[in-house]
């Protein structure tokens, strides 16, 4: 049973509702990142607005149990990008049949159509009611994550004891924005995806990581101020590091929260100006003070925050992340003034007992990265008067 040919851009559903009941079927013992594949599709379900879940080790048996209206049926045999259970969620009469094996594997029907359906996704029986659109799993997800900013298709996998560790590493994979420092993107994926595997097979949530980066936060503050830097920096990176897995370990476990992601989020967000701060005070005690401290702090913190601001312009003026629009935006984004791209700068001066030259190329990096930012604006304006501005990844 092959989906119908589909354009590039994902096909757009009628505006719907999610459907209100949702079924799992079927019974795997398999986990993945510490929970029941079971479980995670509930939680994917909830995510996309689903009220009422239930299980069944076979469907058939329990179609008489089900209410009228319509019914998203997904099998515990497979792992689905959420982006799927919640394209699916709102695609009244779709099935999606996975691309390699040809088998429906889910379904969004009204309660009428249940049993043919079933047979479809149990037993791979039966024909498709005339009723019933199939769907590949890139139609019903899209393949552009905005909130990542990344172009991907969905992952569809099954999930075996055989092939779990290749779910895995391809559902962590998924979890990483596609445009961020070259610390995040190439330094920490491996060492990350093993942390977080510890971490969601311990049962640690991603509040927890959160909370133990901020108390790096605080002890790195501490070692600058007093010109330790050596211990400034181990701390510093180990929260970069925090900073990654957090992120992650919510995302593979559909663990995020509106509470967590403000933590999270906004501990981003206010500690690197205090760290620099902290940096230029501890140059005293470590016997490196510099006449130009007052001006390198000045241009540090108006720079960082009006750096800030301009992103927030460019949001709002285009509808778009300025780091997404063009493919060197998107470069830029690697090595803008921000904490990791810092951090790369301020560790081989310490190491060498210079802790003063690298705050000032830090000040003198941040002050080319405004620059660079206030042009990205000026050329969106220009580009505007041909027409509304494309990320280069949605192309």
């Amino acid at each position: 049973m092959n989906p119908p040919e589909s354009p590039r851009q994902p096909l757009r559903p009628s505006p719907s509702a999610p459907a209100t009941l949702g079924v799992v079927i079927g019974r795997n013992p398999t986990r993945l990142w510490g929970m029941s594949s079971t479980e995670r599709l509930n939680r994917s379900l909830k995510i996309a607005g689903v009220k009422d879940i239930r299980s069944f080790d076979r469907l058939g048996d329990a179609v008489d149990d089900l209410a009228g209206g319509s019914v998203v049926i997904v099998s515990n045999d497979w792992v689905f990008d959420v982006s799927i259970i919640k394209g699916l969620a709102i695609r009244p009469n779709t099935v999606i049949i996975d691309g390699e094996t040809q088998r429906a594997v889910a379904a969004n029907v009204d309660a009428a159509l249940l049993s043919a359906v079933i047979a479809l996704i149990e037993r791979g029986q039966g024909s498709l009611p005339a009723e019933v659109q199939p769907l590949s799993a890139e139609d019903v997800g899209g393949n552009y994550n905005h909130e990542l900013r990344k172009k991907e298709s969905p992952y569809l996998l099954r999930l075996t004891p055989e092939t779990l560790a290749a779910v895995e590493r391809r559902m962590f994979s998924g979890s990483y924005k596609g445009v961020t420092d070259f610390v995040t993107k190439f330094w920490w994926p491996r060492p990350a995806e093993v942390v977080t595997r510890w971490c969601s097979h311990g049962g640690m949530s991603p509040n927890q990581v959160t909370l133990i980066g901020f108390i790096a936060v605080l002890i790195s503050f501490w070692a600058f101020w007093n010109g330790h830097y050596l211990l400034g920096l181990a701390s510093g990176w180990l929260m970069t590091f925090l900073d990654t897995v957090d992120g992650k370990l919510a995302r593979v476990t559909l663990t995020s929260s509106p509470m967590g992601n403000v933590f999270d989020h906004g501990i981003d967000l206010i500690h690197p100006p205090f760290w620099w701060w902290a940096w230029i005070v501890g140059l005293v005690a470590y016997g490196t003070p510099t006449p130009y401290a007052d001006l390198a702090l000045w241009v540090i913190l108006i720079g960082y925050v009006v750096q800030r601001v301009l992103e927030g312009i460019f949001m709002s003026l285009f509808d778009m992340h300025v780091h997404v629009w063009r493919r060197f935006d998107s470069f830029f984004r690697l090595i803008t003034a921000r904490r990791n791209p810092n951090l790369v700068i301020l560790t081989p001066f310490a190491l060498v007992g210079r802790p003063d030259l690298g705050i000032l190329l830090v000040a003198l990096w941040t002050a080319l990265s405004l620059v660079v930012h206030a042009v990205q604006i000026l050329q969106g304006l220009a580009a505007r008067r041909h027409g509304p501005l494309r990320s280069w990844l949605a192309a």
